[in-house]
């Protein structure tokens, strides 16, 4: 007959500890990892916040420089308008066909730049929008990446003092933390604190 033995408690209390232990850090490697993909989706969105910053910006003064030229073939309009209605009697009719050529061209001219400019309006207004989403995006990548580092913070911690309590607290942090690491890729929700 072959002896039975019987495992001694100590020796099973230190492989259901170093069995927590290893699950534990295995949940620590998958917190670390929801970490460098926060990270990576809040760097993607302060660039692309920068960029589109930049290219509003770029827009509007050219959307700027466009209505300043409108406005001069306007205003020059205006004046050789008002200055023909004054001596228009006095004119020979070559010179007054002369003013009124030029007063069609320069109202071409303020058609064609203020066209451009509603162009540019529309194409500077797009970026605007794309900017304004990268803004509201980034706050949530930044909430995700503390949430996250406190996660892993608190799993080593449940580690070393061997603690489920406090692996849950990490746990609870973690998912929070995921939560708005997803929120900042597809804003499912505003968080009226983070705007």
């Amino acid at each position: 007959m072959s002896e039975i033995e019987i495992p001694n408690p100590e020796e099973l209390k230190e492989k259901r500890n170093d069995r927590f232990t290893k699950r534990v850090a295995l949940v620590t490697a998958l917190y670390a990892v929801f970490l460098a993909i926060a990270s990576l989706g809040g760097s993607h969105a302060m660039k692309g916040l920068l960029v589109s910053s930049q290219e509003a910006s770029n827009q509007w003064a050219y959307y700027q420089s466009k209505a300043i030229r409108e406005h001069t073939y306007k205003i020059q309009k205006q004046v050789i308008e008002a200055h023909l209605f004054e001596i228009k009697d006095t004119m020979k009719p070559a010179i007054i066909e002369q003013y009124e050529s030029m007063i069609r061209k320069f109202s071409d001219e303020e058609t064609r730049f203020n066209k451009e400019k509603q162009d540019i309006e529309h194409k500077a207004r797009e970026i605007t929008l794309e900017r304004d989403k990268n803004a509201r995006k980034d706050p949530y990548f930044e909430y995700a990446e503390v949430l996250l580092q406190i996660s892993i913070v608190l799993a080593s911690v449940s580690i070393l003092s061997h603690s489920r309590p406090v692996f849950y607290v990490s746990a609870c942090s973690a998912i929070i933390g995921i939560f708005m690491m997803v929120n900042g890729f597809f804003l499912f929700i505003d968080i009226p604190f983070l705007d």
